[in-house]
């Protein structure tokens, strides 16, 4: 049967080890032309070995892959000229400069001289790396290479675009940056297949999210369907003195309009469809002994709907976005 030209990405039964190590575990999706898809999830989870099985970087084990209607699963270089490829570490020349290495890659792709020159400049402008266009590679900061390795993976005006973690690791002014950009060239219609461990840049840019946690896909839905469950909840989280308290069922049979939940990171999570009293609950825990700290409001997001599908604590996603450099959490 003849693949649906209306997919830019097919993938079914994927899977890859790494020896005895299963990285991707049998994982099946479809990515539509001209849409952003998200591939979320913790660190090791198996987002770059997808990506790389994607790109032609890495050979599956098993599964079929097809871009665009071709079948890339033996030849992972007949879409080629499709793709633009963003990788999670630079594949760019240190002792190159900034102008030349997009000149290189365009190259690459058969660029005329002229056009990959007015290209190169186009690309450096739109990056903000105009004044570092003759300086080398090696000299530029984790940010500046970060915008150029994306500059690299779109110089050739791909139709269908593979960003692993473009943000990670990177100054928030360039994650803001990098993150305009991406929204921009979706709009103008390039399919994109983003990989990021950021809960927030996932629900800011994607149309359409898997998650992925230990090689294999749990859900995947359109990002305003996942949100359904969350809208219109009111959520307070409640940092009392006596973390080792576990008070959810106490003050469940104290009050059965709201639900209590107890959080690893020693707070009360409490959940209502109406406003929650803060000062009813402060004073029947401080009855009990127990002082609270902070009662903040939480807005009820995707972290909520990822944390019921994967049972990873949202800590966890915050800690490697501290491991990484912070970059895409604003």
């Amino acid at each position: 049967m003849a693949a649906s030209t209306s997919l830019a990405t097919e993938v079914s039964g994927l899977t890859k080890h790494y020896g005895e190590v299963l990285a991707v575990d049998d994982i099946s999706f479809q990515v539509s032309q001209g849409e952003l898809f998200g591939f979320l999830g913790p660190n090791g989870a198996g987002k770059t070995t997808t990506i790389n099985m994607l790109t032609g970087l890495a050979r599956p084990d098993a599964g079929t892959i097809r871009i665009s209607g071709i079948d890339c699963t033996r030849n992972p270089k007949a879409a080629q000229h499709l793709v633009g490829t963003v990788p999670d570490e630079s594949n760019l020349y240190p002792e190159l400069t900034g102008f030349e290495n997009l000149c290189f890659c365009a190259a690459l792709y058969g660029m005329r001289k002229n056009e990959r020159q007015t290209r190169a400049r186009e690309l450096l402008d739109t990056f903000g790396l105009t004044d570092a266009a003759d300086r080398k590679f090696a000299g530029y900061s984790k940010g500046m290479k970060r915008k150029l390795t994306f500059a690299a993976g779109i110089i050739h005006k791909p139709p269908i675009l593979f960003l692993d973690e473009p943000t990670t690791g990177i100054d928030v002014a360039s994650a803001r940056q990098v993150r305009q950009i991406i929204a921009e060239l979706h709009r103008h219609g390039t399919t994109i297949f983003l990989t990021t461990h950021y809960i927030e840049e996932a629900e800011r840019l994607c149309e359409r999210i898997a998650f992925i946690v230990n090689g294999r896909i749990v859900r995947t839905d359109r990002t305003a369907d996942l949100l359904k469950p969350v809208k219109g909840k009111n959520v307070l989280l409640l940092s009392i003195s006596d973390a080792g308290a576990n008070l959810s069922k106490e003050m469940a049979s104290a009050f059965p309009e709201y639900q209590f939940q107890s959080t690893a990171s020693g707070q009360v999570r409490v959940e209502s469809s109406e406003p929650v009293n803060v000062g009813t609950l402060i004073r029947f825990l401080e009855e009990r002994g127990i002082q609270v700290t902070e009662a903040r409001r939480h807005l009820p997001s995707l972290e909520d709907i990822f944390v019921q599908v994967t049972g990873i604590e949202a800590g966890l996603m915050m800690k490697e976005k501290e491991k990484a450099g912070g970059g895409g959490n604003q």
